[in-house]
């Protein structure tokens, strides 16, 4: 299949990329579900925007920056912010209804979240991923130039490195050429040449035993970006949710940082014993729940493993009824299937990875290490979410780059196509014990949480370093003797994102943002980008300064 754009991930960040180049380029647009199945559809918050005069964006940008422990990029999260108006602008004529509020200067209702100044946050109801997710993907079903390729995973990206092409001069990028992907029902793998290739497949939280995310955050872009040469920034800072809902029914589900905005009280539960309904984030912090994500996260792990508690009270319940159900129609509805009515009662919760703040290194233009290969959203680094992702900044950088990144892509010469060879399966058989990947899944996803989550020490981030090298070499070895599925390359993806984030980890000697090392509880003052470069990157680059 020959295209001009190739976009892997169905989410804000794919979708706003391919509707803004859709008019001058043949574009397909691949998904390993269905569309909606990212973490999008799923997003509660909302939207970080200057939207009111009483706010601005030096202000966004400081509350950014604070946000982000000193690691932030400053001139990206300008680039960002600035282009905030534009982006919400945007969505609006694209159909997206967001939460109304005749008072309000722009005539539409701003929510104030963790770390947040200013009243900032549009959104649609408690449910705005929804609202944006189904307006953009409903254009990009309809419109003639995007192809939609639904239950397609991407396999590997096709380099001039991996061709063995020796027509670049020294010191040339390698080129992406395009992609391997499997359609997931047949099994069948096409071959996708593409004059410019856009990963936007998300986060990771799947490498992880708890996770708001959806089932899709495997690490797909990261990984196939780190096996085809890119470089990864920053890949130690998860975040972690302070407030999934603890239920045994309930999988993943968020309970939006919004209801702390608007007035939320964390409280011991009645477990806690004596304690109970003690209300206790002013302790650790002077902001108390409007404390930065990551404030919040470690201060509940504290409380929780000091009281040997399963989880901690999310509390509203002093809000009237009505402003509830008004703002929270979605909490509210799901709380009520489980028997918890967030009217009258708390409601549990505990922390759960969240969102990436590292990832592949790209520029202001989404452009990555290789030529016409970019990254938007959450699988990629641009330095705006620094140490600590500030809430509802993440959708803003998906429209904000996905609109920058279609306008480089839309000032590149179109170079001649190169022959793509396909996929050759001719040496491997069909898997004849399927448990493997079931089982090293599972032991990843455990370790993940138990070595490398909220709180870290260099002894455990060196037992789940040992513990990834022996299943990655197990699952190289299951990879190349036999066919392909969707579990084992989620597997195998997973596997290199938690290489990554252990590595990264390793390096960091302080604790900063969301990495909190117990061996260097202290921060250093000079704040410093954590940056891994693939081996065959570097061998490269020795081969060419020897020349």
């Amino acid at each position: 299949m020959n295209c001009d754009v190739a976009i892997v991930g169905s989410g804000l960040a794919g979708l706003t990329v391919a509707l803004h180049l859709a008019e001058s380029r043949k574009v397909v647009l691949i998904s390993k579900r269905e569309l909606r199945d990212g973490a999008t559809n799923w997003a509660q918050g909302g939207i970080a925007a200057v939207l009111d005069s009483r706010d601005s964006a030096d202000q966004h940008v400081a509350d950014t920056l604070v946000a982000g422990a000193g690691l932030c990029d400053e001139g990206a999260t300008r680039f960002i912010v600035e282009r905030g108006r534009a982006a919400i602008d945007w969505l609006i004529a694209q159909g997206v209804t967001f939460t109304s509020d005749e008072h309000a200067e722009m005539g539409y209702h701003l929510t104030r979240e963790g770390g947040h100044g200013q009243r900032r946050i549009i959104h649609a109801a408690d449910a705005t991923g929804h609202a944006v997710q189904m307006t953009l993907e409903q254009k990009v079903r309809t419109h003639p130039n995007i192809t939609v390729l639904e239950n397609h995973f991407a396999i590997d990206l096709i380099t001039s490195d991996k061709l063995g092409l020796a027509s670049r001069l020294p010191g040339d990028l390698p080129q992406c050429l395009g992609l391997y992907v499997q359609q997931v029902e047949s099994g069948k793998v096409l071959t996708i040449a593409a004059q410019q290739t856009v990963l936007a497949t998300g986060g990771a939280g799947k490498v992880y035993l708890y996770t708001t995310n959806p089932d899709t955050a495997t690490g797909d872009g990261i990984a196939m970006a780190w096996r085809a040469g890119c470089r990864m920034a920053n890949m130690e800072f998860i975040q972690f949710h302070p407030t999934c809902l603890y239920h045994p029914f309930a999988k993943s589900f968020l309970i939006s940082e919004a209801l702390r905005g608007e007035g939320g009280r964390l409280k011991l539960p009645a477990s806690a014993g004596a304690a109970a309904g003690t209300r206790f984030m002013p302790e650790h912090d002077a902001r108390a729940e409007l404390a930065p994500r990551d404030v919040v996260a470690r201060a509940i792990d504290f409380e929780m493993k000091k009281r040997g508690l399963d989880y901690v009270d999310l509390d509203i319940s002093h809000k009237p009824a009505a402003f509830l159900m008004e703002h929270f129609p979605t909490i509210h509805a799901r709380c009520l299937e489980l028997g918890i009515d967030m009217t009258r009662q708390p409601i549990p919760v505990v922390p759960a990875a969240h969102y990436s703040c590292g990832g592949i290194v790209t520029d202001l233009s989404g452009r990555t290490d290789l030529q016409g290969l970019y990254a938007i959203g959450e699988t990629a680094c641009t330095g705006l979410h620094g140490a600590n992702r500030l809430a509802s900044n993440s959708l803003l950088e998906c429209v904000v780059l996905g609109r920058a990144a279609a306008q480089h892509m839309e000032q590149q010469t179109r170079v001649a196509r190169v022959a793509l060879p396909v996929w050759d399966e001719s040496r491997v058989t069909d898997a004849d014990e399927e448990v493997v990947i079931t089982q090293n899944w599972d032991e990843l996803r455990r370790f993940m949480w138990n070595f490398v989550s909220i709180v870290r020490t260099t002894k455990r981030l060196e037992r789940a370093r040992h513990r990834i090298r022996l299943l990655k070499e197990e699952i190289d070895e299951y990879y190349a003797h036999f066919r392909i599925t969707p579990d084992l390359l989620e597997l195998r993806n997973l596997v290199v994102v938690a290489s990554l984030i252990v590595s990264s980890a390793l390096s960091r000697r302080e604790s900063r943002g969301l990495h909190f090392n117990r061996d260097f509880p202290e921060t250093l003052p000079k704040a410093l980008p954590t940056v891994l470069t693939p081996a065959s990157v570097l061998t490269r680059a020795n081969d060419l300064a020897e020349d």
